[in-house]
């Protein structure tokens, strides 16, 4: 008994000295304002906030600014409506904020009443940061002082005369100096890249500002892989919330109250399902109110289930995006085409067919493109795509290769409409205009397929009834 006191004598004074506040985090929320099947949106997530009686403060990792009818047609605005209202103190910059050009992104930056946070974006002209964007933002958070730097998605949807990046860790280095003058308790990075990259070896200063800031980062707020993380890299936190705000991570953070010294920091993923969280009412009519009009008309009845994943053992190619390259190679009249895997957002279900859900499929505006490809290069893109995990599809290629881990390819084939690929060879090649843009086609005569979008192109085909079950199993491999 005596030595149980004792213990607790010793321990209670640590206890009664730390002070506790909490971060809530989301990222790739990509427009989806309501529920889907009960789960998710804007008003569960401020009612989880409502509900919270510790301090906190409430962060995105970008790709807020597009994916649903109403953040397209608005250009965005809608959701920073709605991220105003909730209370977002601070967001950093998505692949996906430039999908209305650069003129879009400043007007989000303009209309946004929390920070925007990207410490590697800069002007060209100036080399300075854009207006209205920082690289860091101190808060007192309780009396705490938190550090919250952004670090901005250097590959953004839409080329970009006015921005250029630099490099993530030398923005990060230069911040951290600026905000460690401040002596804040806890500093917080919010990136658009993803903790699950570093691990499978293709995206390293992720998982370097554990290794380059040890003591110095706390934690390490990602995204855009749509992936939920809850990771420790040596005494950082990684944590991401996977997408469409199905739900939140909440961490909460310890700090002694005496030293203010950072203690610990554990991460919960709360899933938003409405009947446990409930919905705040004013943000719940806000939502309604923004709803787009006039796009609930039932263009099609959908009679099968197109899943875009893998159903197959060893294969990386599902059903939807199959289909969809068929469609576009049909189309583009190409030997080949290639569709991108995240182009398209989510499973073709069957039901009605409405112009949202069209848009919640594809809400791009992509145009048809070909070109003229070498061999080479197209076997260089195709292995470049295979992994951590697949990027693309085709129609009229198959692929075969042995996985090595998680993301090493080894004895890759590839066949072109039944014949070995040949590196001299040129191939008529159909694709988006998304796709086109990327480093691996530079300088290759491409021209525009037509005048239609690859959304109105979904469209015409699925209200034609063109929707069928392709095979599947174009890119398979063995695992060694």
């Amino acid at each position: 008994m005596k030595k149980l006191l004792l213990l607790l004598f010793v321990l209670l004074p640590v206890f009664l000295s730390a002070k506790t506040l909490v971060i809530f985090h989301t990222s790739d929320t990509h427009g989806f304002f309501y529920p889907q099947n009960k789960v998710g949106g804007f008003a569960a997530l401020k009612n989880v906030l409502n509900h919270e009686e510790n301090p906190y403060l409430l962060l995105d990792s970008g790709d807020f600014a597009n994916g649903t009818a109403e953040t397209k047609f608005s250009r965005g605005a809608k959701a920073v409506d709605l991220m105003n209202a909730v209370g977002y103190n601070a967001s950093t910059v998505g692949n996906h904020e430039f999908d209305f050009k650069d003129a879009g992104l400043a007007e989000l930056i303009k209309e946004a009443k929390f920070p925007l946070l990207a410490a590697n974006l800069r002007e060209k002209d100036t080399g300075l940061l854009p207006a209205g964007v920082k690289e860091a933002q101190i808060f007192k958070v309780g009396g705490v002082k938190v550090a919250v730097i952004g670090l901005a998605n250097n590959h953004p949807t839409q080329p970009t005369q006015k921005y250029t990046f630099i490099k993530p860790l030398a923005a990060l280095e230069t911040a951290l100096q600026k905000v460690e003058a401040e002596n804040p308790s806890v500093v917080v990075v919010i990136a658009h890249d993803s903790f699950v990259d570093y691990q499978h070896g293709v995206l390293s200063y992720m998982g370097q500002i554990a290794e380059r800031f040890e003591g110095r980062v706390q934690l390490v707020l990602g995204g855009h892989a749509h992936k939920i993380v809850n990771e420790r890299l040596g005494s950082t936190l990684y944590v991401e919330s996977g997408s469409h705000l199905e739900a939140v991570s909440k961490i909460t953070v310890d700090i002694d109250d005496e030293t203010g010294e950072f203690l610990s920091a554990q991460a919960e993923l709360i899933p938003l399902k409405v009947d446990d969280v409930g919905q705040d009412k004013a943000i719940a009519k806000l939502a309604e109110s923004l709803r787009e009009p006039g796009i609930d008309k039932e263009v099609a009845v959908i009679t099968k289930h197109l899943s875009k994943k893998p159903h197959i053992p060893n294969t990386l190619d599902g059903e939807l995006d199959d289909w969809l390259a068929d469609e576009g190679r049909k189309f583009a009249q190409t030997e080949i085409f290639i569709h991108n895997t995240g182009g398209t957002r989510v499973d073709l279900m069957p039901g009605s067919l409405t112009h949202r859900k069209l848009i919640d499929l594809f809400p791009f505006n992509d145009v048809m493109v070909s070109m003229e490809v070498p061999g080479y290069k197209l076997k260089k893109f195709i292995k470049s795509g295979l992994l951590p995990w697949n990027k693309y599809t085709y129609s009229g290629v198959t692929v075969f290769f042995d996985k090595i881990g998680h993301n090493r390819v080894k004895n890759l084939q590839i066949k072109v409409n039944g014949q070995p690929l040949e590196n001299r060879k040129i191939y008529r090649v159909g694709t988006n205009s998304y796709i086109a843009r990327q480093e691996a086609f530079d300088g290759l005569p491409q021209k525009q397929v037509g005048t239609h979008k690859v959304s109105q192109l979904i469209e015409q085909a699925l209200s034609s009834g063109e929707l069928f079950v392709p095979e599947a199993g174009r890119i398979t491999y063995q695992q060694k």
